[in-house]
Parts: C-alpha cells; sequence; structure tokens
C-alpha cells in the first residue's frame, strides 16, 4: 500500500506540503502544467534548493507574472521575507493575482485537467475552508470575505497538492502531531494569539503541540490539507521508505531546521487479523422448521456468521453441521441459544483468525431507480462492489423487468459513477 507521512516537527504550510512532494519526487514541469490548466492570469511558479539550518530543502514560490524574477537562489541563499511569521498569512490584494471568488475557485477547478475525483476533493477542500471562516466571523458562507480562500497561493497550495498526492498513487496518509509554534499572528482581522482562529477551526481533533518557537508555525491552509488527508495520527507507520522530501518554509529558524519533511513507502505489513470462535455441532433429530428462527437468534445474539451444511451421520441418517462464526467474547452467549434452542446435547469450538476487508454502503442512482452497493475496500482501495439483491428484486417487481436485466443495469450505472466514490 503506497502510504505518505508528513512529519510535522516545523509545523506546516501549503507551500512546504509542496515543497517537500516536489523534493521527494514530484516533476515540477507535471505540476506546473496540472496549475496552469486552472486558466488563472498573473502568476508563476517557482522551486529552487534552499538550506534551512543545514538541511537542502525545496522552497516552492507563487509570484507575480510581472514581478522581476530574481535568478534561482544557491542553497544558503537568504529567502524572500513575507511578514513576521514562520509561515505568515498572505492577505493583501497586492499579492499574486489578488483574491478570487469561490465562485471563480469552482469554476477553475471544474476546467483544470485534475481527474474527476480530484476536482470533487479540490472543491470540498475549499468548502471547508469557506466554512471555517465562515463560522469564525458568523456569517453565512455567501457573506463571508474569504481571504484564506481567495488568496491565490491558498488556491494553488490545495490544487497542487490534491494533484501531487494523485500523482504519488497516495492509499494511506498518516501525520504527525503538528507544531502549531507560539506567539502572535497579524490577520486582516487584527493579532491573534498562534494557532491562529481559521487553523484551531481546521484542525478538529488533530493532535497538536507548541514546541516553543514564538512564530506560527501550522497555517491554515497547511492544517486544511493534512487533516483533510490525513488517515491516522502518529508515529511513523511500519513502511518500506523509498523516498524522502524537505518543503522549505519561509525563513531560516535558529531552533530547528524549518522543514516539513514527507516519507514516501510502501506499507511493511498489514494490520493483524482478528480473533473469531467457531462453534459447530450436528443435529440428526430436530424438525427442520426449527432452523429458520435459530438462524435468527444467533445473529441477535452477535453471530459474525451462521451457515448449516447438509451432512451424513452414523446409519446413514441424514443431519445439518450447524457451525457459527463469532467474536469471542460472545462464545458462552452462543453456547447457550444451541443448548436451549436446538436438541444437540454437545458441541465443539476453537478460536482463529479472520481477515476481513473494509466495507461500506453506497447508493447509485440507475435508470430504474435507486440501488445500494456493498463496497469492499483494501487499504484504501475498491476492490469490490455488489448490489443488494434486495433492491433489485424490489425494482424489477416494480418495472415487470427480470432480474438479470435490472441487476446489469445496475452495474453499468456503478461502473460510470464509481470515479466518485472516494
Amino acid at each position: 500500500m503506497r502510504t505518505l507521512y508528513f512529519d510535522c516537527f516545523a509545523g506546516a504550510a501549503g507551500d512546504m506540503i509542496l515543497g517537500a512532494l516536489l523534493d521527494a519526487g514530484l516533476p515540477f514541469e507535471a505540476l506546473q502544467d496540472a496549475l496552469g490548466s486552472l486558466a488563472l492570469d498573473g502568476w508563476r511558479v517557482r522551486a529552487e534548493p534552499v538550506l534551512r539550518a543545514g538541511v537542502r530543502a525545496t522552497k516552492f514560490r507563487v509570484e507575480a507574472a510581472a514581478a522581476e524574477v530574481p535568478p534561482s537562489a544557491a542553497p544558503g541563499a537568504a529567502p524572500h521575507q513575507h511578514g513576521a511569521a514562520g509561515h505568515p498569512h498572505r492577505h493583501g490584494d497586492d499579492e499574486p493575482g489578488g483574491h478570487h471568488t469561490r465562485a471563480d475557485i469552482r469554476a477553475a477547478i471544474d476546467r483544470s485537467n485534475l481527474s474527476a475525483a480530484g476536482k470533487a476533493r479540490a472543491n470540498a477542500l475549499f468548502d471547508r475552508l469557506a466554512e471555517a471562516e465562515a463560522a469564525i466571523h458568523g456569517m453565512s458562507i455567501d457573506e463571508v470575505h474569504l481571504h484564506e480562500v481567495g488568496a491565490l497561493d491558498s488556491i494553488v497550495d490545495v490544487v497542487g497538492t490534491v494533484f501531487a498526492l494523485e500523482w504519488f498513487g497516495a492509499e494511506r496518509i498518516v501525520v504527525s502531531p503538528m507544531n502549531v509554534g507560539g506567539g502572535m499572528v497579524r490577520s486582516a482581522h487584527g493579532i491573534f494569539p498562534v494557532p491562529a482562529p481559521a487553523t484551531l477551526r481546521l484542525l478538529g481533533d488533530a493532535p497538536v503541540y507548541s514546541s516553543g518557537i514564538q512564530k506560527e508555525l501550522l497555517t491554515p491552509t497547511g492544517a486544511l490539507l493534512l487533516t483533510g488527508y490525513a488517515s491516522a495520527y502518529g508515529p511513523v507507520p511500519a513502511m518500506r521508505i523509498t523516498a524522502v522530501g524537505y518543503g522549505a518554509g519561509e525563513r531560516d529558524l535558529a531552533e530547528t531546521p524549518n522543514v516539513l519533511r514527507v516519507l514516501v513507502g510502501e506499507a511493511a505489513a498489514a494490520a493483524p487479523a482478528a480473533r473469531v470462535a467457531v462453534i459447530e455441532c450436528e443435529i440428526d433429530d430436530m424438525n427442520p422448521q426449527l432452523f429458520g428462527p435459530l438462524m435468527e437468534r444467533l445473529h441477535a445474539a452477535g453471530a459474525l456468521d451462521v451457515f448449516y451444511t447438509a451432512i451424513q451421520m452414523k446409519k446413514n441418517r441424514p443431519a445439518t453441521l450447524v457451525t457459527v462464526i463469532v467474536s469471542p467474547e460472545r462464545k458462552a452467549d452462543i453456547t447457550d441459544i444451541l443448548f436451549r434452542e436446538t436438541t444437540t446435547i454437545g458441541l465443539r469450538h476453537h478460536e482463529t483468525e479472520r481477515e476481513v476487508l473494509a466495507r461500506s454502503f453506497v447508493t447509485v442512482q440507475t435508470p430504474l431507480g435507486e440501488v445500494r452497493f456493498k463496497i469492499a475496500r483494501q487499504g484504501g482501495r475498491i476492490v469490490n462492489a455488489q448490489p443488494e439483491f434486495d433492491d433489485l428484486a424490489r425494482l424489477a417487481a416494480e418495472r415487470s423487468t427480470p432480474i438479470k436485466d435490472v441487476q446489469a443495469i445496475a452495474v453499468k450505472a456503478w461502473l460510470e459513477t464509481r470515479c466518485d466514490i472516494s
């Protein structure tokens, strides 16, 4: 499973994320083409090698296209200064491209060459950012002045990161606890303590800390992207590392290298299998009508699976093998039901392991009506999708259509809409 680990020991910002991904192998030309498809005028992007406290890193920049661009800085050259904070906010209209409305941003994303899933992801991230700003200012999304949402550098950072993570084929993203920094930060609404209000709103329940550095280390865009993609938080997961990238912040810090580190690799081990108990008994002297209610009671008591097998017992008597799979802690409940509800006088059990795919349900709109699909995933990747038979049977009855035809129509609709399922 392709896994990316973001090590946020010096915080994170949108440009640091893109710098780290470029440093880890993302081709700059591919990123440039993806961003150019937004068709927004007046800006250009640049990436250059820099040193941060002795660590070589890649600095990603968004600049005004008409501005005089200095030669690429050599490692160790002094970076451009944009403010007092470690990764300062850029709210002013003097920034490249000025500000754009939410409608402008949606139109730009929709005409870009991002995949359908990438466009949906980028729009969802901007919606979340707008909701955070609106909640902070006590306004509706339509009323709020979208400082962070409309700044061109934020648009580039978000869309660029969506493209980059698709390019890497990231199946799982793990993020370390994030260093937010300290002190005060200046925004369009005044001076606030770190973390800034928008950053706090976007963090949710993500783990954070402050190392005591009196600068803003985690920006709203950085918080948006990392929490929007993280499937887990914590230490480096078990993985075989294939690439490492360092994305540089705006200035050199005395206390620590001002970089975001990303580790790219393949998951080294699967999740541990779950323990289950298997309980069995053979029955050759019970009214067959009782097997139906028995199965219902076993499922109601927590059985994970129940199935019957036709067998032949001594004296050539036909019989039924009852097999129940259950979590070990429910074994006593199942044993009690088998003794109470059947004619068996003995049973056997053992514990074993099982591996199951993560499952969820999505509703697919077909030409005949809605059909629920059970989706199975492995490592976040969809490996199986099956329509619910009850839904197929209902539509077949309503439309007087053979159920096999309804199934074919439903599967076709699923295949056409699969790219929108995340």
